[in-house]
């Protein structure tokens, strides 16, 4: 039966090597590769064969259906091949047709709008400072007033990464720049902003992310006060949202800040009518601000007698929603053409 299974495969692949026809092909894999064909029946004898010869017989009965099988796939991909370059000799090729159109990537509308934001600080005197998204609870919390087990700190729902002696986490805000420019441009007086990713463990809703950008803004000299911090704001809300467009002040607490205020705008959504982003007030929230702390301002290296600053921070997915009228916050992750595709 060895000798039958090798001249089986002999015949075969012989048999194989001048079609070109898809109908030859077929009674070919039918003759060989078919349930009634010529290596079926002899699979078929493997039961009759004496006990000691059937492990070889089977062996080689496998190898010859791999082998035929395989030719079998690789001539049907010839074959394409074939009839492709056939096509392409003998159709006339109209070379000035035009090509398929290149679908160009777009600017996120979020990255537009930090892009804007830029902008404006830059046009008011502040620069860019970056600083780290991985942060020690040291920096993220306790220099900013904010030591261990003290009740603000259930305001940020904070992911821990590292139970060490630091404590080591994704920064909850983009507050701890402040400590790090101040230890970094120290004694010079300060203008910057300070962009960056902040993760809090918060529920998802059309308000609120488990990640989003914040904008820090920071300023330190000689005798800035409470009305440069409104005068500051009021002029940025003017450049952003227009000059007809009303902003509000609120009284607020920040453990790093005093005193502090919470910075809303006119709903543009709904134009102050109310509706689920404002949660129907008329207004949505953009900034948290205030004048920094003298224990802050030590810890950066700045003597509080003689330094003063104010601190601010905005959301810029918030703004990004009033700007565009965008009802959920969530489009922003979620990577849908049909919303990306508007910007």
């Amino acid at each position: 039966m060895l000798d039958e299974l090798n001249q089986l495969r002999a015949d075969a692949l012989a048999q194989l090597s001048p079609i070109w026809d898809d109908a030859a092909l077929e009674e070919w894999r039918v003759k060989f590769l078919g349930r009634k064909g010529a290596l079926a029946a002899q699979m078929e004898r493997l039961g009759t064969l004496p006990k000691e010869e059937r492990a070889s017989a089977g062996k080689l009965a496998n190898e010859t259906k791999t082998a035929l099988e395989a030719a079998f796939t690789a001539k049907v991909g010839a074959m394409k091949q074939r009839a492709l370059s056939e096509s392409l000799e003998s159709e006339p090729l109209d070379v000035t047709l035009p090509g398929r159109p290149i679908k160009r990537g777009r600017v996120h509308p979020a990255t537009q709008v930090m892009r804007e934001i830029y902008r404006i600080w830059g046009d008011m005197g502040f620069q860019i400072f970056r600083s780290r998204e991985v942060e020690s609870d040291e920096m993220n919390f306790q220099l900013l007033n904010i030591p261990m087990y003290h009740p603000a700190r259930d305001g940020w729902s904070t992911f821990y990464i590292a139970d060490t002696d630091q404590r080591v986490l994704l920064r909850t805000h983009t507050s701890p720049g402040q400590i790090r420019a101040m230890r970094a441009l120290h004694p010079n007086p300060i203008r910057v902003i300070l962009p960056g990713m902040c993760y809090r463990y918060e529920q998802i809703t059309a308000r609120s992310e488990i990640q989003f950008y914040q904008v820090e803004g920071l300023a330190v000299g000689h005798n800035i006060t409470f009305a440069d911090l409104k005068g500051t704001l009021t002029e940025f809300a003017r450049r952003m949202f227009g000059e007809n467009r009303q902003v509000r002040f609120r009284a607020d607490h920040f453990p790093f800040t005093e005193p502090s205020m919470e910075m809303d705008v006119e709903c543009i959504i709904c134009d102050g009518k109310g509706c689920v982003v404002c949660k129907h007030s008329g207004w949505l929230e953009i900034l948290g601000s205030g004048m920094v702390h003298p224990q802050v301002l030590r810890n950066g290296g700045y003597d509080p007698a003689e330094w003063s600053g104010f601190a601010f921070g905005l959301g810029p997915q918030r703004i990004a929603m009033l700007k565009h009228s965008i009802e959920d916050i969530r489009y922003f992750w979620g990577n849908d053409l049909r919303f990306l595709e508007q910007f």
